[in-house]
């Protein structure tokens, strides 16, 4: 019988991770026929099939979903040893973890919680709007882990050395002047914004903008881009003043505008987490991963909107959950 080695594992957790056997072949830099090898390896060892092949990719089976989460502990202790036996031949002085992201509201609490499970000395943040710059720099080593953005193209990128997981599908709310009839309702319908001027994405967002015409266009209208703005204060104040623009869903009514979720949610944003092999998270992806968990499920009750939306869409964070209940939260 064959046995099974940490490239088998790590072959099974990135067909679980890019939900597609040809997207996971790119990012271990195998061809297709090797990764469905492996994948059969595995499958002969545990004795029974852990994807299914759909037309939307590759999904676990409960088995596969079994087998990926303990895959996952497995390599996070073996690189666990590895760093703490490269630690043995320093000095001992632990490093500063620095940690990029994307602007998200869970942005403190995950440093928060960062500092009470990673060793290191510090815990620096480097924030921009570009997932590939943040890709960039954790390639090169600058970032030892970072919460960003799916964008087009990244199954093309240098992955190598990176683990990378699905942290949940976030919606895209709408900020309404307060005064605005649509306000008072539970949810809004995108097409009802057709006459309304915009606040625009920031340039650098280009997913995102591509995204908002796309969903416009759906609804039967091209976005009016009125302002043209990088900085969310004097976006919200535009928005008081009688613009519309999108929100992350954990916005808080407040200073003359109201959050509110899209009908349909015609716009959500796949949020993704990267650790470095190195560093001081080296071999602790799964405490990170729960670090990041914990900070996004604390920020709900910010906006009980999202919190019903949270309720009534399990799909779009079962990673989150399945990685908050196995901690015990």
């Amino acid at each position: 019988m064959p046995e099974l080695e940490l490239r088998h594992l790590r072959a099974v957790c990135a067909i679980a991770e890019e939900g597609s056997l040809t997207r996971a072949a790119v990012r271990l830099g195998l061809t297709q026929p090797a990764m469905s090898a492996q994948l059969r390896t595995v499958e002969r060892v545990v004795g029974g099939r852990l994807f299914d092949r759909t037309s939307g990719g590759s999904t676990p089976t409960d088995l596969g979903r079994q087998v990926v989460g303990t895959a996952r502990l497995v390599l996070d202790e073996v690189e666990q040893l590895v760093s703490l036996a490269k630690e043995r031949t320093r000095d001992g002085t632990p490093e500063p973890l620095v940690v990029g992201s994307v602007p998200t509201h869970s942005l403190g609490r995950f440093v928060a919680h960062l500092r009470r499970a990673i060793p290191c000395s510090e815990v620096r943040t480097e924030i921009t709007r570009s997932g590939p710059d943040l890709l960039d720099l954790l390639v090169s080593g600058q970032l030892h882990l970072a919460v960003l953005d799916r964008f087009e193209g990244i199954e093309r990128r240098e992955l190598r050395g990176l683990e990378i997981r699905s942290l949940l599908r976030e919606p895209l709310f709408i900020a309404l002047p307060e005064q605005d009839p649509l306000g008072q309702d539970d949810e809004v319908d995108l097409a009802r914004l057709a006459d309304r001027d915009w606040v625009s994405p920031p340039e650098d967002v280009l997913g995102n903008r591509l995204g908002v015409f796309a969903a416009c266009a759906e609804a039967g209208f091209t976005p009016r881009l009125t302002h043209r703005v990088n900085e969310a204060a004097t976006a919200w104040q535009l928005v008081a003043n009688g613009a519309v623009a999108f929100a992350q869903p954990h916005s808080q009514s407040r200073d003359g505008v109201v959050v509110r979720p899209l009908k349909g949610s015609p716009l959500v944003v796949d949020l993704l987490l990267a650790t470095r092999h190195e560093g001081p998270a080296a071999g602790r992806a799964h405490e990170v991963f729960l670090c990041a968990a914990r900070a996004y499920h604390d920020l709900l009750p910010r906006n009980p909107h999202y919190q019903r939306w949270w309720a009534a869409h399990p799909e779009a964070h079962g990673e989150l959950d399945a990685a908050l209940l196995l901690a015990g939260d």
